[in-house]
């Protein structure tokens, strides 16, 4: 190895952040030098997405730049093209599309993933995913909008049109969401001559329960929480068709909506089908349980890419699913196992049982299974704010966070579309046109 060696990591996500982090902590000086490749230069914080879109917390106060919490390392953004491990180069394109090549000591994947899509007619001209800030500053403005066209038409149809909006997959991220907005919506009322039962929440789901994270009961506490809210699930059914904003299900129900969310599921990051990394059948890095990659000297992967042994089930070809609670504790497993291996000492392996689930369902509510025991209701909403906080990185976006929710106490939330932030340049394009 040289001296220093080349640490370069391959994602700035929370797994690829935070093996930096404590790389860059424990590392003597001059022992090695750490890079980190993302085509963005910074980090999200995922769980609060649901709030930053509702408008609970401000959309700059759940990311991260890399700069900020990566003193000493090296941040380059740009888009990762292709690994070889026989040169042990990684290709990326930055700025201007222009190539270039880094070599490296020590790699590790932390790609991620992206929305898991099916080939559903109009659902890439309608549908909207739930993983990026962008994506949930988007769905915020979106939906608010719809209430601003919604009461200002007489056509009653295309009212109703505006006012339906459709989540597809019960898991996590779409209850989160859909929940967080219909709260939100429902506070922005009062301002707008709409009646709440004018609203339609429609949600989705394949299986025939929504939130597998957590027991049936709970899950059906969710459920009879939501339908009490007036959401309509279509559990056991499947999006058919989104074409021209006219929705098909699989069970026969038709109508149409102007919101098509798509939270249905994860698959690892596609670029990985242009590296030489050894894959299984889903698309993710095969790693052993010490997050050492098959068959790769040096290499290291973790998180929703990379396929780990799940030593805390009987079943021996069980894998890690892909969660925030699994990317976190493998991160610093990583950075603790790449240590190790600069300094000659045993690689230990990753196990983790899972500690449980949180999940906000709007403001006061939410539910939550800690080690077996089951929250529901306020207990379980200031669980979930508390968890997330304390694992929220820095000290100044969690006091800007726990700020943006003391304002909320006394104050209502904003309730105002900009539209203008997704075309900002069509203002002065129209003007110039004149």
């Amino acid at each position: 190895m040289p001296d220093p060696v080349r640490i370069v990591i391959v994602g700035g996500g929370y797994v690829g952040a935070k093996a930096a982090h404590y790389l860059r902590k424990h590392l003597e000086p001059g022992e090695a030098d750490v890079v980190v490749i993302d085509p963005r230069s910074y980090m999200t914080y995922q769980p609060f997405l649901a709030e930053a879109a509702a408008g609970s917390v401000e959309p700059r106060h759940v990311v991260v730049p890399l700069r900020e919490v990566l003193p000493g390392c090296r941040v380059v953004a740009a888009e990762v093209t292709g690994i070889d491990r026989t040169e042990r180069t990684v290709t990326m394109r930055v700025a201007g599309g222009h190539v270039e090549q880094v070599g490296y000591d020590v790699l590790v994947v932390a790609v991620g993933s992206v929305s898991k899509t099916l080939p559903i007619p109009g659902l890439a001209e309608h549908g909207i995913g739930f993983k990026t800030l962008e994506e949930a500053i988007y769905l915020r403005n979106h939906v608010l909008s719809r209430l601003d066209q919604a009461d200002s038409t007489m056509d009653p149809e295309l009212r109703r049109r505006l006012l339906t909006f459709v989540f597809v997959g019960g898991g996590y991220a779409g209850v989160e969401a859909m929940a967080e907005l219909e709260d939100m919506t429902r506070q922005a009322l009062p301002s707008y001559s709409i009646g709440r039962h004018e609203l339609r929440w429609v949600l989705v789901e394949a299986m025939d329960r929504i939130m597998p994270e957590v027991s049936p009961q709970l899950a059906a506490y969710t459920l009879e929480v939501l339908r009490s809210r007036g959401f309509e699930p279509h559990l056991g059914t499947t999006l058919k068709s989104a074409e021209h904003g006219h929705i098909v299900l699989g069970d026969g129900t038709e109508f149409d909506a102007d919101t098509l969310v798509w939270t249905a599921g994860v698959r690892p990051n596609p670029m990985l089908a242009g590296t030489d990394l050894p894959l299984d059948n889903r698309g993710r890095v095969i790693c052993s349980a010490t997050l050492e990659v098959r068959d790769s000297p040096w290499v290291f992967a973790a998180g929703d890419a990379a396929a780990i042994p799940d030593l805390s089930k009987k079943d021996p070809d069980a894998t890690c699913p892909p969660s925030a609670q699994h990317a976190s504790r493998q991160a610093t497993r990583l950075a603790k196992n790449v240590l190790a291996s600069l300094r000659g000492e045993p690689l230990v392996r990753y196990r983790h049982a899972n500690a449980g689930s949180v999940a906000s369902l709007g403001l006061y509510q939410g539910v939550a299974q800690i080690y077996g025991v089951k929250l529901r209701g306020f207990p379980a909403w200031a669980l979930h704010r508390g968890y997330h906080l304390a694992t929220m990185p820095t000290a100044h976006r969690k006091a800007r966070i726990a700020a943006d929710w003391l304002l909320s106490l006394p104050f209502r939330r904003q309730v105002v579309a900009t539209g203008e932030q997704q075309h900002p340049r069509s203002q002065f394009v129209h003007a110039t046109a004149r």
